[in-house]
Parts: C-alpha cells; structure tokens; sequence
C-alpha cells in the first residue's frame, strides 16, 4: 500500500468481506466499524498519495472491547485501520477463557465446541481465522498468551508498567496477537519504537531453561508434550540451547498473591512475600540464561461450559505478578486438533530479543 500497489480502501474492504462471511459462525465481534473504516481508510490512501510514510498504512486491525480505540493511538497514526472490537467475556461470567460477540459466544476456529481462550478471545479468534492480521489485546494473567495458544498464533504481552494500561493494580499489561512473529513486530515498533524492536541476539544458540511446570502447577501431559517438542525444534534449528540451572526453578503459586493484587481492601502481606520471593528466583534465574520455556497452558481448550477444576491461569500469571514480558508461540496441535503453545519469557524490557528469537524459530521453520 505505501507503494502504491494497492489501496487501503480495498485492503479494508476485503477484510470486512471477510469479517461479514466468517463472525455469523465465529462471533469474534461486538462491533464491526464498517463505514468508519471505509472513510477511515480513505484518509490513509490520501495520506499516502501525498506522500506521507506511515509504516502500517492500511493494515486493517480489531481492537480488544469496545473501549479498545483508547490505546490504539500509536495504530491508528501509523495508518492503521481499526475495522472493530472483538469480544471479551461475557457479563456474569466468573472464568474468563471465554467470548461472547454480538452475535453469541465465541468459538475457536479450530473446533467449535471449543473455546478460543480469553479473555482476549475475539482478537485471537479473528487472527487465527484470517478477518485482520493484528489485534489489539490486554493481559492481566494470561489473557493474551492463553487465546494465543487455543487459536495458534503468536501472542506477547509487554512489560508490566512499560506501556500505558488502565490497569491500577499494575497487573495487567498491553498486548498483540499476530498470525506471525514479523507481524507482531511491526506492532510492537510502532508502539515502542525506541525499544530495540528489531533486537538481534548476541550469540546464537540463547541458553534457555525449560520447566513443564515452575515447580507448583499440575499441567496435563499433552500441552506439556506439545511445548517440549516445541522447545527441541528451537534447539535443533540452532536458536536456543536447554541449560540446566545450578537450582531446579520452582516458583511460588502465585494464585492467591494475584487475587489478593485485584481485591480492594484485600491484606496484600503474602502478596508482597510472594512478588519478592518469585522476582528473587527469577533475577537469579536470568542471570545465567536469556530464555525462560514452558507450555503457556496447562491445559487443551476447553469447551463451552467452563474450564473445570484447573485453573488455565496457571502457568501464565506468575508473570503478571512479577512483570515480566512473554510470548507464546504456535507450538503444534494435540490429538484433539487443537493448537498448544509454548512460552517464552525474557528479562525485563526484552521485547525485542522474545521477537527476535520467534521470528528466528519462524525463518528456520521450527514452528509449529
């Protein structure tokens, strides 16, 4: 489009073809922004006729929620065209892996007995089934790297604190869900571009520690399989190898710290030792390696009726509490056809290195 070669007005049209065949069945949508995104890109390829560079020109995108637009900003400057909000739990609902559009509740493209993870749930489900190529997403425990991995696209949530949120408790951090890692790049450059987006590591392999489970959480054994082999197609491509830590990594549960962050009124002691005791073990941990591997869930996508006893939170939270940035990448499809992840946690403001690693993993195809 800023060549010329194409309009942004057809480029957004097509996608709101798209959007208008496939969310009857997907529900991926609240809202679907049709002639404001018309106009909208309108003014893009007016931009771009009168010479203005804009790096996203054109690229159409959804916003997680209706009150998405308010961080969409950096976006929609760079010529980026929001086509509507996706869907996010539904009122009433007290787990949040989970979606309900304007037209019912979300499915996963997958299966669609299957719910697409939450609670960024239409924003994955769109990606994945090809309506927009980036969507906007907030991650509070999980809620971007969880429906990442149930609709197998690629997903980070930033640094706790480095992006703006509207998020008091500081748990909750700005994310993107991408169909590739060089998607999710262009994203992140605009909306950091002094980050050291197009970070190269200094070596390759990385030295990465893999745990199935930081040493407190239960993972079923299939999601677990799916990430280790993940982890080994990374080793054989050369881009990380598995180190061995002087201490076994074992974290504290974070569950009761996180609740105790998201009450008001609540005694936050124990949420305070937990926050202290896990950064320790993790600052300890990344200095003498660059990558943290897990699965993202500890759990395939459950149906419709509700995720049962295991909390899909569990191995994702733990970096709410403590901050850090981290990604989940496609990391293959389990017996029941849906997609698993694996993810990816780095040092604090290292964006650019989890990025550059899954683009590395995309470059030398060891996705999944």
């Amino acid at each position: 489009m800023r060549g010329g070669a194409l309009r942004a007005v057809e480029v957004v049209a097509e996608a709101l073809e798209r959007i208008e065949r496939a969310d009857p069945v997907l529900c991926a949508f609240l809202e679907v922004w049709g002639g404001e995104a018309l106009r909208r890109a309108d003014e893009v390829d007016a931009r771009v006729a009168a010479g203005e560079r804009l790096p996203l020109a054109g690229v159409p995108i959804a916003v997680k929620g209706r009150h998405g637009l308010r961080t969409a900003g950096p976006l929609l400057t760079a010529g980026c065209v929001a086509v509507g909000a996706t869907s996010v739990p539904g009122p009433g609902t007290p787990w949040q892996t989970w979606g309900l559009g304007a037209r019912g509740r979300t499915v996963n493209p997958w299966r669609a007995d299957r719910t697409p993870g939450g609670s960024s749930a239409g924003a994955a489900a769109a990606v994945a089934a090809g309506l927009v190529p980036l969507a906007t997403g907030g991650d509070g425990a999980g809620s971007v790297r969880i429906p990442a991995a149930w609709c197998g696209v690629v997903g980070l949530k930033t640094t706790g604190g480095l992006l703006p949120s509207p998020d008091r408790t500081g748990l909750a951090a700005p994310g993107v869900l991408a169909r590739t890692a060089a998607d999710a790049t262009a994203w992140w450059r605009v909306v950091r571009p002094s980050s050291g987006a197009d970070e190269a590591p200094a070596r390759l392999p990385l030295s990465a520690v893999w745990s199935p489970d930081l040493g407190f959480a239960r993972p079923d054994p299939g999601p677990v399989a799916l990430a280790r082999s993940a982890a080994g197609r990374l080793v054989d491509a050369g881009i990380v190898r598995l180190v061995r830590p002087p201490e076994r990594l074992s974290l504290l549960d974070p569950a009761a710290a996180w609740t105790a962050l998201r009450t008001p009124g609540a005694d936050r002691t124990d949420a305070r030792r937990v926050r202290a005791g896990n950064n320790r073990r993790l600052a300890g941990l990344f200095t003498g390696t660059d990558l943290l591997l897990t699965p993202t869930t500890p759990t395939a996508p459950h149906g419709h009726q509700g995720p049962g006893d295991v909390y899909s939170t569990a191995l994702t939270w733990a970096f709410n509490v403590s901050g850090h940035p981290a990604l989940s990448l496609p990391a293959g499809f389990g017996a029941d056809g849906c997609p698993a992840g694996l993810q990816l946690v780095a040092p604090y403001g290292r964006e650019g290195l989890l990025l550059a690693v899954a683009r590395e993993a995309e470059r030398r195809g060891a996705g999944a």
